[in-house]
């Protein structure tokens, strides 16, 4: 064993903790935050997602969010030439396209929860897509969760 496959190991399994992570708060969103939401009133509904908004930009959830992506892509790089880098790069990919839906989508959907205007209309333009694209990111960052467990699977068959 070198003292690089060491070092790829870590950086595998800490891209398979952080990206399950943001597909645990994703997942969370979709089973249980956003139906409980569904039950309340306009006002009560663009005040807690408002809520919701500012409290999660935070570090925690930033290094999580973003920490996800960056070691993913340092795995895929220290894992080049290994058989089982396919599944690293699958899950690039998967977590790149939910990285992408965030960016692209929910975060300026959350954006316009900040404008002045009727709770009901800003609801109304806010709720169903931002659930919508909510699944799609919970079920890529899912899927690259499974692909790094595949690849870690793979790495420690390699060590073996």
């Amino acid at each position: 064993m070198t003292r690089n496959n060491g070092i790829a190991g870590t950086v595998l399994g800490a891209a398979m903790v952080t990206t399950g992570l943001i597909a645990g708060a994703f997942y969370i969103f979709a089973c249980a935050v956003m139906p409980a939401l569904a039950r309340s009133d306009d006002r009560v509904f663009v005040d807690v997602m408002r809520d919701i908004n500012d409290v999660i930009q935070n570090p925690v959830f930033l290094l999580g969010f973003l920490g996800a992506l960056v070691l993913t892509g340092v795995s895929a790089w220290q894992l080049r030439g290994r058989p089982y880098r396919w599944w690293v790069w699958g899950a690039l990919v998967a977590y790149g396209l939910a990285f992408l839906v965030t960016v692209a989508f929910n975060i300026p959907l959350n954006n316009g929860l900040d404008a002045a205007g009727d709770p009901a209309t800003l609801r109304e333009e806010f709720e169903d897509p931002w659930v919508a694209w909510n699944v799609v990111r919970t079920v890529l960052s899912t899927v690259a969760v499974g692909f790094l467990g595949r690849a870690l699977v793979g790495y420690g068959r390699a060590r073996a």
